[in-house]
């Protein structure tokens, strides 16, 4: 049975990101999916890159101790679907953490004679499923750094087989039709995942 690592980053539970990740969740397991459901505020995921980190992170032999669990989690994943709300055109602090303390060297990718060489060739298909408060435009004037770590960033460390980059926009101005629509959007795709 393939296995789907779910990351979610968002503290509400009313919240529409909420919502996506139960939908996510439910459309995943009605397809035959395992899923490791990783709720980071639910978990109380530490997203501070202490020090000592800092100075480990290039020793592969020792720089995935502090977050072990998570490491382990990601590589025995086929596939990561992450869910979360863009914040002032960025991740949650939580789950930017998540990619500092977690995409390691020797997780993610390899460094030799100055080259990265993905590593993460364990995910065969990567999603993201995300809102934003401002409009496409506006996300685009300011150069979408969300969409471009998941479709840039970590679909190179993954090459995955499929990517699928789901957002709904003008999250400040979204009527419960426009919700209501994402939700049925999200759940057929994760049905075709």
């Amino acid at each position: 049975m393939p296995r789907a690592l779910v990351v979610f980053a968002h503290p509400l539970a009313e919240s529409l990101s909420a919502a996506l990740h139960s939908r996510v969740l439910d459309a995943l397991s009605a397809k035959g999916w395992e899923i490791d459901d990783c709720d980071l505020y639910a978990e109380g995921f530490d997203p501070v890159l202490s020090a000592e980190e800092r100075r480990n992170y290039h020793d592969v032999t020792i720089n995935t101790a502090p977050v072990q669990g998570y490491v382990d989690r990601l590589q025995a994943a086929d596939a990561a679907v992450f869910v979360f709300p863009v914040w002032n055109f960025g991740y949650p602090a939580i789950l930017k953490g998540y990619f500092d303390r977690v995409f390691l060297p020797g997780v993610s990718f390899k460094l030799a004679d100055g080259k990265l060489t993905p590593c993460m060739d364990n995910i065969r298909k990567l999603a993201a499923v995300t809102t934003y408060g401002a409009t496409r435009w506006r996300a685009f004037l300011a150069g979408d750094p969300p969409r471009k770590l998941i479709t840039r960033a970590v679909w190179g460390a993954t090459r995955p087989d499929k990517t699928r980059y789901l957002a709904e926009y003008d999250m400040n101005n979204i009527t419960e039709t426009r919700a209501r629509a994402y939700l049925d959007r999200v759940g057929r795709e994760m049905e075709a995942f």
